[in-house]
């Protein structure tokens, strides 16, 4: 009698990546970063030990971001830090029996849904299937998309924002747009360099956003985040107090954008699915989800409900364990 096949869920993010096995729950979720030691080509570090790292690099050491805008923009890289995580829990070692789901973005082309699934079968990992990531996350939001009942779903994630509408187990259609976590902290470094004369690094930029980014209209309190950074003229250190208004300037525009999106999405959605999205309303998850302001904002923008995941930060993979239990099938699933 052929063994139990071992699932694998795989949010390849951006920003961080998150790996789901079976009898083990999410065994990483960490900055998706890796360290290369240049001379030898081995790992030193990944994870938050490597993000560390960022920007305090020598010459003996790289270190690099495998994900570019969702997609792989370094196979080696990425394959490294998957074989660094699944290293680091030991009753994992026979990948060939093995069935491994990754999570993408919507309009990801087919040839980069290719790399994704070769780096899993340099891996080791011969079945492997690819799933869009709002499908994962609305699972992990706790929808049920297998009934005829419509859900509207916004992913702001670290590389791109996704948009879309599920229905019977499925993606009935959906937009990405590569504006999202990763943007947001670079439009804070030109507006830093711009308005402050200082430049600072994205890990700083990011700092900022953490601690001060608000899209609410009526603060009680004006929040004010401490950046260090190189001076624009005299090229010394020095440090700068940004506040949660003058976020708040660089965030607009950008959940415009967003919005824009999710406009597309709706006036594309047929009237029977666009009837339940009033009735259900829209989900949000992805590290974008934790900006204060963030539900208030698109139910002002898109008078629709709003509701903003419990797990936005894990959602998309914690949906992989349904996934994997029936490789994305209507009809498995409903039968169950």
């Amino acid at each position: 009698m052929a063994s139990k096949k071992l699932g694998i869920g795989i949010d390849l993010g951006t920003t961080n990546l998150l790996v789901y096995v079976e009898g083990n729950g999410i065994i990483f979720n960490e900055p998706s970063v890796v360290a290369f030691d240049v001379e030898t080509k081995d790992v030193i570090a990944g994870g938050t030990d490597a993000f560390s790292m960022i920007g305090k690099e020598h010459k003996k050491i790289k270190v690099s971001r495998p994900l570019r805008d969702g997609v792989i923009s370094d196979m080696d890289a990425a394959k490294a830090m998957l074989k660094y995580v699944f290293e680091r829990v030991q009753n994992i070692r026979d990948f060939h029996n093995a069935t491994c789901l990754i999570c993408c973005p919507s309009e990801v082309t087919q040839i980069e849904r290719e790399a994704m699934r070769d780096l899993a079968i340099q891996m080791g990992i011969k079945d492997v299937f690819i799933e869009e990531e709002i499908k994962a996350g609305a699972i992990g939001a706790g929808i049920d998309i297998y009934s005829p009942s419509a859900a509207m779903v916004i992913d702001i994630g670290g590389g791109t924002t996704d948009v879309g509408v599920l229905s019977l187990g499925d993606v009935v259609l959906s937009h990405s747009i590569r504006v999202a976590g990763n943007y947001i902290d670079q439009e804070i470094i030109k507006y830093v360099h711009k308005h402050h004369n200082l430049i600072i690094g994205q890990k700083s930029a990011e700092r900022a956003k953490i601690k001060v980014a608000t899209l609410l209209e009526d603060e009680e309190e004006e929040r004010v985040a401490r950046i260090a950074g190189r001076d624009l003229v005299t090229g010394l250190p020095r440090t700068v107090n940004v506040t949660s208004q003058e976020i708040k300037t660089i965030l607009q525009p950008i959940f415009q954008d967003i919005t824009n999106v999710a406009y597309t999405v709706l006036e594309q959605t047929p009237p029977e699915l666009a009837a339940d999205i009033v009735d259900n309303g829209i989900i949000v998850d992805g590290g974008g989800a934790l900006i204060p302001g963030v539900k208030e904002y698109f139910e002002s923008m898109l008078s629709l409900p709003v509701r903003i995941t419990e797990n936005p930060l894990t959602a998309v993979v914690q949906g992989t364990k349904v996934l994997l239990r029936n490789k994305g099938s209507y009809i498995a699933q409903h039968k169950d």
